[in-house]
């Protein structure tokens, strides 16, 4: 009661009391100067023990978003007198978020007027119980390795029997479901389509599937997550299979698709998306030019290449198959021809967009995270369990492509310089 009291004096006071509005401003000078102190602490304690110092900038980080849901929620800072206040609050509550790096305690929000909602529990720890689920469904199914019994004795198997890994799957299923059927509402111009490989359990056997991920830059340049889709084959079929789907979504507008070589998709993308380009992915252009060169040729094959890029004229294509078929490199000569009407489409386009549309780079950072989750778990029990992580994982991505900066200007150059113009 008697701090209770305080505070009621405090506020009284400083309503009654207008000069006092200095005392304020150095109240909160002073408490984000403790802020800035305490983040400075985390940087200083990461030099020392990082996975301590990651705990501690998960717990500082989601307790900050927290603060500004609850701001969000009641119309108001704290101790702020304003029109627009619908709620007050009401003090915290402790709550554990299990992540890789052991249980944060965190402080939620409570809000005397109605419940406080947060998004951080659901969003943050959606593809930790993906993963926490594949892991133990591994054990129960007896196809667990040393590495997982080890990770499941860590977890406490326990917590996890048969049954609440069937129903954590259905609320996992669900989620992984409702975002790879949602409509695809804007129009998109460029389609990145690119594969990362997974170990799975089919069949009493284990086999390498190729997961494909497609991304697609919408009309305001911004990245979106369109799909996913294990590859039974790399046929033309799955490819009209794959881009039908998306279509069914609303799919539209694609001027031009960036992938490999994937057997199928070059033809299926015609006849998918009529006036559409399909681009070469350079990076993998070359990795199947070494991969048909003696390593000891690989430095020169990769200069030449280089130069054949850089020039931006397809002619100097010509000059490389000669070059490379005198230095007995036929099987590289072939390839580049195989390829050479596929290799430019991209120079169609605004020349500040040819950097990332020439390649499937977009998608590089996007795989790793997926390969360093799923190596946790090793070999997958089922085809269910390897969508469950990684759609939990594109969740979190696409959340976060939509919400930063855009990925690319999709003004024309004319427009752009138009632009320049009348603002000089």
């Amino acid at each position: 009661m008697i701090p209770r009291l305080f505070v009621l004096f405090e506020n009284t006071k400083r309503f009654l009391y207008p000069e006092s509005r200095s005392s304020q401003l150095l109240i909160k000078k002073e408490k984000e100067d403790t802020e800035t102190m305490q983040l400075k602490d985390i940087i200083l304690k990461y030099l020392e023990d990082d996975k301590q110092a990651m705990k501690n900038l998960l717990t500082f980080f989601l307790n900050e978003v927290m603060k500004e849901e609850v701001n969000t929620q009641t119309g108001a800072n704290p101790y702020e007198r304003n029109s627009s206040r619908k709620a007050h609050r009401n003090g915290y509550r402790q709550r554990t978020l299990k992540t890789r790096y052991g249980n944060i305690e965190l402080n939620k929000p409570q809000i005397r007027e109605f419940p406080f909602e947060t998004q951080v529990f659901d969003r943050y720890s959606r593809v930790e119980k993906a993963m926490r689920n594949a892991i133990v469904e591994s054990y129960i199914q007896g196809v667990s390795t040393r590495r997982v019994k080890e990770i499941v004795s860590n977890l406490g198997v326990e917590e996890l029997s048969a049954s609440s890994v069937s129903n954590l799957s259905k609320q996992l299923d669900e989620d992984v479901k409702n975002f790879l059927k949602r409509p695809i509402e804007k129009e998109i111009r460029y389609l990145f389509v690119d594969a990362t490989y997974f170990k799975i359990r089919e069949y009493g056997r284990y086999a390498n599937k190729a997961v494909f991920i497609a991304v697609g830059v919408d009309e305001d340049g911004y990245r979106q997550i369109l799909g996913t889709k294990v590859a039974e084959s790399e046929s033309e079929g799955f490819w009209m299979d794959f881009f039908e789907e998306m279509k069914e979504r609303g799919l539209k507008g694609v001027k031009l698709i960036i992938s490999d070589g994937h057997a199928g998709i070059k033809s299926a993308s015609k006849k998918s998306f009529l006036n559409s380009s399909w681009q070469m992915c350079h990076v993998h252009f070359m990795r199947i030019i070494t991969s048909k060169t003696p390593k000891k040729k690989w430095k020169w094959v990769i200069n030449k290449l280089k130069e054949a890029f850089m020039s931006y004229d397809e002619s100097a294509l010509d000059k490389l198959i000669e070059e490379l078929e005198k230095a007995k490199l036929k099987k590289a000569a072939e390839s580049v021809e195989k390829y050479r009407y596929d290799l430019f489409n991209y120079k169609a386009f605004p020349k500040s967009h040819h950097r990332r549309i020439r390649t499937t780079n977009v998608l590089e950072r996007l795989n790793r995270e997926l390969k360093r989750r799923g190596k946790v778990v090793g070999a997958f029990p089922s085809v269910s369990s390897l969508m469950r992580l990684i759609g939990s994982i594109l969740i979190d991505q696409n959340e976060e492509w939509i919400t930063s900066r855009r990925y690319l200007n999709m003004e024309t150059e004319e427009e752009i310089e138009k632009t320049e113009k009348m603002s000089a």
